[in-house]
């Protein structure tokens, strides 16, 4: 369950991504940007939702939308990931969970029985001058695209 709400200014954050590239968020501003925390890079839900959001890149970029990924994996496995599935977007290796815990999308986990940490799929839309527009936290991994898409038309 996110912290942050809808209306909130989204926290900026300076990092590199998987090329060694430094990315800031608030060079961002003046665009939207599809802001997404996955688990884990190269796992069948990731890869569907990543793949999704590549398959309809152009869509996206053509409503104006700029993508960013996000997990705790390091940078030579972002670069492995986006380089095996073609991502043309950022993603970011936040091995300190730096940002993840900025967004509140790192917490507690339930799978068979167990609880644990780990990182909350979670997809934030922020818009052009850097506030949150929408959170998704039910995100439709194989369908992710038409699902922002859908929601953002009003």
């Amino acid at each position: 369950m996110s912290f942050l709400k809808i209306g909130d200014q989204a926290p900026d954050f300076v990092t590199i991504d998987q090329d060694g590239n430094e990315l800031k968020l608030s060079d961002f501003k003046g665009s939207k940007v599809i802001l997404y925390f996955y688990p884990k890079a190269d796992t069948p839900g990731c890869t569907a939702e990543s793949c999704n959001l590549r398959d309809n890149y152009n869509d996206l970029i053509g409503k104006g939308y700029k993508i960013i990924g996000v997990s705790a994996d390091n940078q030579q496995k972002q670069k492995k990931f986006a380089e095996k599935y073609e991502l043309p977007f950022a993603l970011i290796p936040d091995v300190d969970k730096t940002i993840l815990k900025a967004f509140g999308t790192w917490g507690m986990k339930k799978m068979y029985g167990k609880d644990y940490e780990g990182i909350l799929r979670t997809t934030y839309i922020i818009d052009e001058l850097g506030k949150i527009e929408k959170i998704f936290e039910k995100v439709e991994t194989k369908n992710h695209a038409a699902q922002i898409l859908k929601a953002m038309q009003g």
